[in-house]
């Protein structure tokens, strides 16, 4: 199973700053990506309805047999992640990583005046999932913020114009006011428009992205696993998406990851057979 491919899930694009520091880290490694892009955004949606949307993407790459699952989706991360771990890691042992205990790691090497600012959509920020992260920091300040249209511009492949800096500026300016030292990115997409936000912060505020933590975490979690792969073989990349504009999909794609993508299948969740025994665990769950 150790030349099956990673797992890669977000709610669009957003994951493939995930999957870019995964691919330099680890380049032996081959990537199945799905971008649920039918039911994106997933920062405004309920909780229980992010649950399902992610549990349905995360049933159908087992099915196609990757060896380890990587939710690279903020949101995804606090509405899902033990029932992802308890679904899959405990009965089928395969490994769950998420993208927010990494983002918290890296903040906490950055920050000098122990300042810590948190930007992501409205259910990240809603969950307290970071405030609960970075519960065990001690004498640390923490200041979080809801920036809901963010994933709206970057999807759009608009991650510079006038219009989305008038939005930073906006949503931002409560972070500056506390003056935070260090600034998380608490969703995937938010580094590819990091320049705006920089731009809005000022050059002494250290952005932070959990991509490179992330990438550092499946690293080790293949090597603790024994999944690592060893052949000499070239890696493959398969790209899915679940929404019907494929061709904006593998366009931003491309721009925001690289050649890697060449092209993009529609993925109709639900759609593939999961072996015998994740069906009778999932009807377990159904039932309970």
């Amino acid at each position: 199973m150790t030349d099956a491919p990673i797992g890669v899930f977000d709610s669009g694009v957003g994951g493939l700053t995930v999957s870019r520091a995964i691919i330099d880290q680890l380049p032996r490694e081959s990537i199945r990506y799905v971008g649920d892009t039918e039911h994106m955004p997933y920062g405004p949606k309920p909780i229980a309805q992010v649950r399902e949307y992610a549990l349905a993407v995360m049933d159908d790459l087992v099915a196609q047999g990757v060896k380890l699952l990587v939710i690279a989706c903020n949101t995804a991360s606090a509405a899902v992640l033990r029932d992802a771990r308890e679904r899959y890691t405990g009965p089928h042992g395969i490994p769950v990583v998420e993208v927010i205990q990494p983002a918290v790691r890296a903040a906490m090497k950055q920050t000098r005046t122990r300042r810590v600012g948190v930007i992501g959509t409205s259910g990240t920020i809603d969950s307290r999932a970071y405030e609960d992260a970075f519960a065990a920091a001690p004498d640390l300040a923490l200041f979080t913020q809801a920036c809901p249209r963010f994933v709206e511009f970057v999807e759009a492949g608009d991650t510079s114009s006038a219009e989305l800096r008038a939005v930073a500026e906006e949503y931002l300016a409560p972070l500056r006011d506390a003056r935070v030292d260090t600034l998380v990115l608490g969703c995937t997409h938010y580094p590819l428009m990091s320049a705006a936000i920089q731009y809005v912060m000022g050059p002494d505020v250290t952005l932070v992205s959990s991509a490179e933590e992330t990438a550092n975490d499946v690293y080790s979690t293949l090597v603790a696993h024994d999944l690592d792969r060893r052949d000499g073989a070239a890696p493959l990349y398969d790209f899915q998406a679940t929404g019907a504009d494929q061709a904006g999909f593998i366009r931003l794609a491309k721009r925001f990851l690289g050649p890697e993508v060449s092209t993009v299948s529609h993925l109709e969740t639900g759609t593939i057979d999961l072996p015998p025994e994740f069906r009778a665990n999932r009807t377990k769950e159904n039932t309970a």
